[in-house]
């Protein structure tokens, strides 16, 4: 996935990531060093960090901010990135997958039963973080894994599903990733205690992001090389994934060839063929045009924040998201 954390056009900040990370850790430490181990996995493995960014950015844009984050701010920021990490280990077991950010995938290491037991004890940590907080970030924490599950029954009632409608596709992005996104960017703004239309106003921006973002990888992996990627390119049709470009192709005159390529035995050729055709008919172009609209409305839901570091970074990380597909796929 090609994104920015705001953290990384925030050098006052930087040091915030630091702290995360530290505290990530202690987070999920238990009497038992073995479950330590298998909780801490994908921690050790690093990541982006995306969410905590956009949790301390979202702070930052309190009036007369120094940048710095107070400590129940950091405390957000490590519940929203358990979750998101709560929830890999559990898509891990799903997709039945081998590797997660270059390293063997928990599920693959220790089975799918401890890999299910460690997600669980992720998402009770973020809770008992959040519950620390006050009852709305709390309440919001739990609600927003709720949406997490929904949005992604939503894409496996209609993985191989040729006649999957774009409106399905949409309505799960929004649950399984734009939803999580919003939340860092409200927590930020409730822990920091904004006033209530620069919450709404951040969790705006969230969701915004987060449509952007989901059809953005999407489009990667259509468009991305097996090396950026770390798998073949289209893996997601072979998956039984079809995509806002895929769905869009099979509903024009080229579904006639692609459609029987769609199957749960896809061979290496009728990957690289489907990839073809979508990647051939302008879809991939309108993909990133509906990207590029979600990441325009998530600036503008900044325009009525003063200019400081936390609106310039989110700011940043919208604009760069649609530029770095825009850049892969015109290779």
């Amino acid at each position: 996935m090609v994104t920015t954390n705001p953290l990384d056009v925030m050098p006052t900040m930087s040091a915030d990531l630091v702290r995360v990370e530290g505290e990530l850790l202690a987070s999920v430490t238990s009497q038992d060093p073995y479950l330590t181990e298998i909780a801490g996995h994908l921690i050790k493995a690093g990541g982006k960090r995306v969410r905590p960014g956009f949790c301390i950015a979202a702070a930052a844009t309190a009036a007369g901010s120094d940048g710095v984050a107070t400590a129940d701010i950091i405390k957000a920021a490590v519940s929203v990135e358990l979750v998101h990490l709560g929830s890999l280990y559990h898509d891990d077991v799903m997709d039945d997958a081998i590797t997660r950010r270059t390293v063997e995938s928990v599920n693959a290491k220790w089975g799918n039963l401890k890999a299910i037991l460690a997600g669980d004890f992720l998402l009770a940590r973020a809770s008992e973080i959040a519950s620390s907080l006050g009852v709305e970030v709390a309440g919001l924490l739990a609600s927003t894994i709720a949406r997490l599950c929904e949005g992604q029954v939503l894409e496996l009632r209609f993985t191989y599903d040729t006649a999957r409608t774009e409106d399905a596709y949409l309505r799960s992005i929004d649950g399984k990733t734009a939803a999580l996104l919003a939340t860092a960017s409200r927590i930020g703004g409730i822990v920091a205690e904004l006033p209530s239309e620069q919450i709404e106003a951040l969790t705006t921006f969230g969701h915004a992001y987060g449509m952007a973002f989901q059809v953005v990888d999407d489009v990667l992996d259509l468009v991305a090389t097996e090396a950026e990627l770390g798998k073949p390119a289209g893996h997601d049709m072979e998956e039984g994934v079809y995509t806002l470009p895929v769905l869009r192709a099979l509903a024009s005159d080229a579904g006639d060839e692609l459609r029987p390529l769609l199957t749960d035995h896809m061979t290496a050729d009728d990957r690289a063929r489907a990839v073809e055709i979508v990647a051939g008919g302008g879809w991939i172009t309108g993909a990133v045009e509906v990207a590029r609209s979600h990441a325009a409305r998530a600036v503008e839901a900044l325009d009525r924040f003063p200019s400081g570091p936390g609106v310039d970074g989110l700011s940043a990380a919208a604009a760069h998201l649609v530029d770095s597909v825009e850049a892969a796929a015109a290779r």
